[in-house]
C-alpha cells in the first residue's frame, strides 16, 4: 500500500544528512595541507546544522583555497582573482535566505581583493568568510604574499621579503562596522570547528583568519608553534569558545577574553607570538546591508523573466514585415 504524499514529505524532511552528503570529489590539495582541515570542519558544521544542500553556496576567488566549492556538494561559484566577496554579496543581496561561505586566500583577499575586503567589512552582510592564510602564494608556486614574514625568500623575493607582513586581524578590526573577527589554526580541529560554528551563527560579516600549513612551499613555517603549545594562546569566554578539559591539558596558555571588548581585541590582534586563537570581537548590533537595502517586494520567476526579456528586446533585430 502506498503511503500518503504528506507522510512521504514529512519523512523526507526529517531524514538527516550525513557528512558524505556534503562531499564532492576527492580534494587535490597536497597531503598535509591545512585546507583539508578547513573543508572537513565546514562539512561537519553543515551536517550538524542539518543544512539543506540547496540552501548552501560556497564562493571562492583564485588560489589553492579556491578549490573549496569544487569539494562541496552544494551550489558554488569559482570567481575571478580577488573577486569572491563582491560575488558573495550579490548572492546574499538577491537571496538572503541562503547560507553563504566564502573561501579566500591571503593573496586573494589581502592583495588583489583588498578593496573588496575592506568594503565587505563595512557592508556587514551575513556570510562566513574563511581566509586561508598560509603566508605564501601556493597555486602559482611560491611567491611572496601580503602576509609573508619579513625576510622570507621566495621566487619574487630571492633576497628576502622587504616589508613587514600585513596583519589581517588588525586591518579588519580597524574598519568601521566590523562585527565578527576570529583567528583559528588548522592543527587544532576542535577549536577550528567551534570558531566556524560561532561565525556561522553570527548575523553579519564573520571574518575568520585561519593560519594554515603549506607542506610544499613553507613546510616549517608553523613548526615552532606546533612543537610548543605555550606559543598558542587560547581565548575563552562564555560568549566565545569553550576550552575542553582535554585541550586545556595541552594548551595551558589561556586568556579569558570578552569579545565585546574592541580595544582589548585590537591589542590581542597585534601580538603574533604567542598566536591568539579564538573569537577576538563580536558585535551583533551592527546593521547589515542586505537588510538596509532589502527590496520592497520579492521577485517571482515570472517577473525576472519579464525583466530579462524587456532588456534583451532592446538589442533584438526584428525581421522586416
Amino acid at each position: 500500500m502506498l503511503a500518503p504524499v504528506t507522510e512521504c514529505l514529512l519523512r523526507l524532511e526529517d531524514e538527516p544528512y550525513g557528512i558524505d552528503d556534503y562531499r564532492s570529489g576527492v580534494p587535490r590539495w597536497c597531503t598535509g595541507c591545512g585546507d583539508n582541515a578547513i573543508l572537513t570542519a565546514v562539512q561537519r558544521l553543515c551536517r550538524d546544522e542539518k543544512l539543506p544542500l540547496e540552501k548552501i553556496v560556497c564562493v571562492s576567488g583564485i588560489g589553492c583555497a579556491s578549490r573549496f566549492p569544487h569539494y562541496m556538494n552544494t551550489y558554488g561559484f569559482h570567481s575571478l582573482h580577488g573577486r569572491a566577496l563582491p560575488v558573495a554579496e550579490g548572492i546574499k543581496m538577491r537571496r538572503p535566505d541562503l547560507h553563504v561561505f566564502v573561501a579566500t586566500g591571503d593573496g586573494d583577499c589581502c592583495s588583489i581583493g583588498a578593496a573588496h575586503w575592506i568594503h565587505a567589512i563595512r557592508y556587514n552582510m551575513d556570510m562566513t568568510v574563511l581566509m586561508h592564510d598560509n603566508q605564501i602564494y601556493g597555486l602559482t608556486k611560491k611567491q611572496v604574499s601580503p602576509t609573508s614574514p619579513l625576510g622570507l625568500r621566495s621566487n619574487t623575493t630571492p633576497r628576502g621579503a622587504y616589508l613587514e607582513p600585513l596583519n589581517p586581524l588588525s586591518a579588519t578590526l580597524g574598519v568601521s562596522n566590523v562585527s565578527f573577527v576570529a583567528q583559528a589554526v588548522d592543527w587544532i580541529p576542535e577549536v577550528l570547528y567551534q570558531i566556524i560554528a560561532q561565525a556561522f551563527h553570527h548575523k553579519g560579516f564573520s571574518f575568520i583568519r585561519i593560519l594554515q600549513r603549506c607542506p610544499e612551499f613553507l613546510p616549517d613555517l608553523f613548526e615552532p608553534w606546533l612543537q610548543d603549545p605555550d606559543k598558542v594562546k587560547l581565548l575563552s569566554h562564555a560568549d566565545g569558545i569553550e576550552v575542553s578539559a582535554g585541550l586545556a591539558k595541552t594548551y595551558k596558555n589561556l586568556e579569558a577574553h570578552d569579545p565585546a571588548n574592541l580595544d582589548r581585541a585590537r591589542e590581542i590582534a597585534s601580538v603574533t607570538d604567542p598566536i591568539p586563537v579564538g573569537i577576538l570581537y563580536r558585535n551583533s548590533a551592527v546593521p547589515r546591508y542586505e537588510e538596509i537595502r532589502a527590496p520592497d517586494r520579492t521577485f517571482t520567476p515570472a517577473m525576472v523573466k519579464a525583466g530579462l526579456e524587456k532588456e534583451m528586446d532592446k538589442f533584438t533585430i526584428w525581421p522586416a514585415d
